[in-house]
């Protein structure tokens, strides 16, 4: 009985401190966030995207692009200015466990186990601004796309930083049923070669 009881504390303690460990990495990246319309802006340039492939009138559609540019636009200047603020965070606080599943402070104790989320933010800043620029020549629809891909990767990044991998990746399928690993396939592969190799993968 006392073995039992034992394990159900030690079981309890562990999930107290992980939940508090999770509820401190959400607060810290919300507040960074909080200055930002990121989410909405991902929200509308994905909609739009939608529709603009859906568009069957020319004209309609050409303005449809038009105004998805502007989205684009603003959206990797709000990428760029929030990577550039979370780059000012303490080291310790901005590390991600590369354990598929959340172990409370593994990443203070044993920081080998985590990478640094601040470069990964700055890939993620680099790549929507390459994807606009375009220097591949894809076709609108084609670059639309490999946006897409790129904006999911740096979500799910987020949430891997505030949760887990597991997690993330259960949540990417959920909200856009997409795989992870289809994500990592579909940007383009000078964001993947650069991201595969921060993470330690």
């Amino acid at each position: 009985m006392d073995v039992f009881i034992g394990l159900m504390l030690l079981v309890l303690g562990s999930y107290t401190v992980k939940t508090l460990d999770e509820r401190q990495r959400i607060d810290l990246l919300s507040a960074k966030l909080r200055p930002y319309q990121l989410e909405q802006l991902m929200a509308d340039l994905l909609d739009g995207y939608l529709r603009a492939m859906d568009e069957k009138d020319t004209d309609r559609s050409a303005s449809v692009w038009q105004e998805l540019s502007a989205i684009e636009a603003r959206l990797s200047d709000q990428m760029q200015a929030f990577a550039t603020d979370v780059s000012g965070m303490w080291g310790e606080k901005v590390r991600v466990s590369r354990l598929p599943v959340s172990v409370p402070l593994v990443t203070r104790l044993f920081p080998a186990l985590g990478f640094d989320l601040r470069p990964l933010l700055q890939l993620h800043a680099q790549a929507m601004a390459a994807a606009l620029r375009n220097e591949d020549g894809l076709s609108r629809r084609d670059q639309a796309f490999r946006i897409s891909a790129e904006l999911l990767l740096f979500q799910h990044s987020c949430h891997w930083y505030c949760r887990s991998l597991t997690m993330a990746s259960a949540r990417l399928v959920a909200r856009h049923r997409t795989a992870y690993a289809q994500v990592i396939e579909s940007v383009s592969p000078e964001t993947r070669l650069a991201y595969l190799k921060l993470i330690g993968h």
